[in-house]
């Protein structure tokens, strides 16, 4: 099973990673290495985290990582990560 990466998941990270990344570069790094890590559990895995609460579908589901909320959604060859938040309000669009 393929991962891929929404574009606006790419967006939000980016920017959690900017901001992480002006107190300490290198923990910058260390989230963005340890998150893809564990991402790639997924493939083989990708039932192991909860049912979203954003979602009605059972084929979306959060993955939890480090406080932040990763949605994604299982599809048939592939699973695509939808976004990343934190505390601020995940909108679905």
């Amino acid at each position: 099973m393929q991962i891929k990466q929404s574009e606006r998941f790419n967006q939000e990270l980016e920017e959690i990673l900017d901001f992480i990344a002006q107190d300490n570069l290198n923990e910058a790094l260390k989230f963005h290495d340890e998150l893809i890590e564990n991402m790639q559990i997924l493939r083989d895995f990708p039932l192991m985290y909860r049912k979203s609460k954003k979602f009605q579908n059972t084929t979306v589901r959060d993955m939890i990582f480090k406080k932040y909320v990763i949605p994604y959604k299982i599809e048939e060859n592939e699973i695509l990560i939808l976004g990343i938040f934190n505390q601020n309000l995940w909108q679905t669009k």
